[in-house]
């Protein structure tokens, strides 16, 4: 598998990773069980900050894209090929966008929004 990271791309750096590792997946490039590099070493070879690959390994652990064996290393889940076609962050957009237009619909102001939404965020029931 070969990563080639565009630094001059505004795309955020452990946007392209991720998105280079599903497709890796899904066109079969690797599979379910295969090794992945830590953290460190991926850093190393791609010449960025592993604080980058750590935030991309993070999110592909939650979609169950990847999964961390403690000290064994970093593998590709089961599952991988299915989950890479899921993009949360569009469904979280899209979730988002519906609820604000029925708010809308409804007379909320965008401030309002805002602040329930903060609100919401931070578990405060005023």
């Amino acid at each position: 598998m070969e990563i080639i990271i565009d630094i001059d791309d505004p795309v955020p750096l452990f946007s392209q990773l991720m998105e280079q590792i599903k497709q890796a997946v899904l066109d079969g490039k690797i599979k379910a069980g295969d090794a992945l590099p830590s953290i460190r070493q991926l850093a190393n070879d791609l010449d960025i900050n592993s604080k980058t690959v750590a935030k991309s390994y993070r999110l592909l652990e939650r979609d169950n894209v990847i999964q961390t064996k403690g000290y064994r290393g970093t593998f590709v889940h089961p599952d991988a090929k299915v989950n890479s076609m899921i993009d949360l962050n569009t469904t979280i957009f899209e979730h988002l966008s519906k609820v604000i237009e029925v708010l809308r619909d409804r007379g909320a102001t965008d401030s309002e929004i805002r602040i329930a939404f903060g609100t919401v965020m931070n578990n405060r029931k005023d």
